[in-house]
């Protein structure tokens, strides 16, 4: 029988549709793949993007020509721009604020054949060492209220050019889903003086049946409500905001777990499209009238990243509902990858 788990997290219904029990073949499709003539994100192709904002180069070579190994440009084409003003204005019942942002790509290789879980556990540093780079100089502009990075891999997650990259949003208001597990965590926190995301991952190892990797430092769990099959989180385990306080050493620690995530889900489910999104605390500007605004976000909030294959649609009845539907047990979807063999990938 079907089963309703909720996640106090997110505050959302999931339907468990043990009944289906799709395991990792009925998974296995052909993948969409794009095929471009001439690759702007490869190494002697520099001169295709704006310029960079930001690059790792270890020979000290000039910039915006090759002998990088991560590089961070200013998206082409923008859905936000970071020049200009806000300019908030009422239209009726609605409100309009103008498209100022920053919209950047991270690089994270200047391999065109190679994959974030191709990369070394040291290259994977040099772009977690990219994010915080520019997650510490995005939050210094007050105008920006929340900074998103996140990765598209495959067609059908979003990557519309198919060389290894991740992207960065500002956003000059805080996010609604951001701002509801922000207030969620913030509500848990006041009624008992724990964090809610240290609560879950606490729960988690107890029960031990989601755990996928728990190396000490992070853990990978699939969640117990998790809306989609094969849903991940990875979350460190000492309690911490910002991910941008994070060290190098901690930053290495993590690319060892993230590399061998997708390992794991590369060889269980043949490589599937996936996105993940870091989540973080949101910048702790000085807010006119709202003098406490998150400032409770250390003691409060745990960041996070969420990964999620690209296995299944959401449809009418999700989006009529607020419900999900997996169905893929979660608890068997961690079976599947603390089985996965690495042998042959590594």
């Amino acid at each position: 029988m079907s089963e309703l788990r909720w996640d106090p997290l997110k505050m959302t219904w999931v339907i468990i549709a043990t009944e289906r029990g799709r395991r990792p073949r009925d998974f296995m499709l052909e993948r969409e793949k794009i095929h471009l003539a001439a690759c702007p994100f490869c190494a002697g192709n520099e001169a295709k993007t704006p310029r960079e904002l930001f690059a790792l180069r270890p020979g000290g070579s000039p910039a915006n020509g090759p002998g990088w190994k991560v590089r961070v440009i200013p998206n082409k084409y923008p859905i936000l721009r970071i020049e200009g003003d806000l300019d908030k204005k009422g239209y009726g019942h609605y409100d309009t604020i103008n498209g100022i942002g920053a919209h950047e790509v991270i690089i994270e290789t200047p391999d065109h054949e190679r994959n974030l879980a191709d990369l070394s556990v040291t290259e994977i540093t040099d772009v977690l060492r990219a994010y915080r780079a520019r997650l510490l100089d995005l939050r210094k502009d007050s105008r920006f209220r929340y900074i998103l990075i996140f990765k598209n891999h495959g067609v059908e997650a979003g990557a519309n050019i198919p060389h290894s990259h991740s992207q960065v949003i500002a956003v000059p208001v805080t996010p609604t889903v951001v701002a509801s597990k922000l207030s969620i965590c913030r509500e848990y926190y006041e009624r008992k003086e724990r964090c809610l995301i240290c609560d879950l991952i606490e729960q988690e190892r107890h029960d031990g049946r989601g755990i996928v990797r728990d190396d000490g430092d992070f853990v990978v769990f699939a969640p117990f409500a998790s809306c989609f099959p094969f849903e991940l989180r990875i979350a460190p385990l000492r309690h911490g905001h910002d991910f941008g306080q994070m060290d190098d050493n901690a930053l290495a620690r993590l690319a060892e777990t993230l590399k061998d995530t997708l390992l794991r889900l590369r060889s269980t489910l043949r490589d599937p499209p996936y996105n993940f999104v870091l989540h973080n605390s949101p910048p702790m500007h000085l807010r006119l009238g709202k003098p406490g605004y998150w400032n409770s976000l250390p003691y409060d909030y745990h960041w996070h990243i969420e990964l999620v294959p690209r296995l299944t649609r959401v449809a009418g009845f999700e989006w009529g509902t607020g419900f999900y539907m997996n169905p893929t047990p979660p608890e068997d979807a961690a079976r599947f990858l603390r089985e996965a063999d690495l042998s042959v990938l590594r």
